[in-house]
């Protein structure tokens, strides 16, 4: 299985449990995942994240070493026949500009699992919130009304086992 991450994955890691200072093993085992091909950040994704830099951001100079950002870049190119597939039936088939800009790259994400749903997870912190309309609507809705699978940070973890010990460990 392929774990495609959302962004806020990594960035509300580092900023309440698994903070870059203080946990390095999750850091390391993450870039472990992902030299194995367990955890890749689709580049659209990795845009998002980029964007957000700002000096003295320990995740953004993590992800932006050159030897982390090659492990974890998922490197395809999007279908966008996906792309406009999931626009239309995750959110609505007529949404404003405004509405487009506030659903993101979210579109991207799930195309790229949906490209393989056998073989492909979207793992996002976006709790369901099935009563949300149209733009509003959450990654782990839209990827059950396009039929992709999608879990939580936790229960990636949980898959691919980590612990703090995993480099002694296995």
């Amino acid at each position: 299985m392929l774990y495609l991450l959302d962004a806020n994955v990594l960035i509300t890691a580092n900023s309440t449990y698994y903070p870059l200072d203080q946990i390095p093993e999750f850091w390391s085992w993450v870039h472990h995942q992902a030299n194995s091909n367990r955890i890749k950040i689709p580049r659209e994704i990795m845009e998002e994240i980029k964007a957000g830099r700002k000096d003295h951001d320990l995740l953004l100079d993590w992800i932006c070493d050159a030897e982390i950002e090659a492990a974890l870049l998922l490197n395809e190119a999007v279908d966008v026949s996906l792309v406009q597939h999931i626009v239309a039936t995750g959110y609505a088939p007529d949404l404003h500009d405004d509405e487009v800009e506030k659903i993101g790259r979210d579109p991207f994400l799930i195309a790229y699992a949906l490209a393989d749903v056998t073989d492909r997870t979207v793992v996002t912190t976006e709790v369901s919130r099935p009563s949300t309309q149209r733009a509003n609507r959450k990654v782990p809705d839209v990827c059950q009304s396009v039929g992709v699978a999608c879990s939580g940070p936790f229960a990636l973890n949980k898959a691919l086992g980590f612990k703090t010990g995993w480099k002694i460990t296995g």
